[in-house]
This record gives C-alpha cells, structure tokens and sequence, in this order.
C-alpha cells in the first residue's frame, strides 16, 4: 500500500508547480500585450511565491498537527516524549550518584 501522506503532499507540490509555471506564462503574455509592465508582472510574482508559502507552511503546521494527534491517540512515543524521558532518567542516574 502507497504512503496517502506522502502521495498527498507529492499532488500538492506537482499542482504548485504547475500554478506557478502557468501563472509565469500568464505574466509573460500580459506583459507582451502591454497590459502589465515587466515590474508589475515580476511583483505579482512574488506575491503569489510568498502567499505560497505562506500557504506552504499553513499546510505543514496542520500535518503536524494531524499526525502528532494521530501519535498520541494511538499511545505511540513521539521524539519529544522520548527526549523528555532520556532527561528524567538522566536526572535520576545523576541523584542516585550523589545519594551513593
């Protein structure tokens, strides 16, 4: 069986690209009608990289999110949860040094 999550993201970068490219294209024909200037077209740009990354990283917060609730509800340990428990164990190991 294929990843979902990993098909899904591949989609959403594949349809990014391919907005992007088309948008270009778009920007380079209004330019050539004279409709946009070179400036113009090259600030709408921009713009939309910068909208898509913000939406990028909206995307990536939310998969966070998603699968950190998807760890916890299945009682899987996450990174964090293990690093938590290695400076407990640490800090046990070092008051039972002192205490002997």
């Amino acid at each position: 069986m294929k990843n979902p999550i990993k098909q899904g993201m591949m989609l959403g970068l594949g349809l990014a690209a391919a907005g992007k490219d088309r948008a270009q294209e778009m920007m380079d024909e209004l330019v050539k009608r004279g409709e946009l200037t070179k400036q113009e077209a090259k600030d709408f740009m921009q713009e939309v990289r910068a909208k898509g990354q913000e939406k990028q990283t909206q995307i990536d917060d939310k998969a966070h999110q998603r699968m950190t609730s998807l760890l916890h509800d299945l009682n899987i340990a996450t990174k964090d949860d293990v690093l938590r428990l290695e400076e407990r164990i640490l800090a046990l190991e070092a008051n039972n040094r002192e205490e002997n």
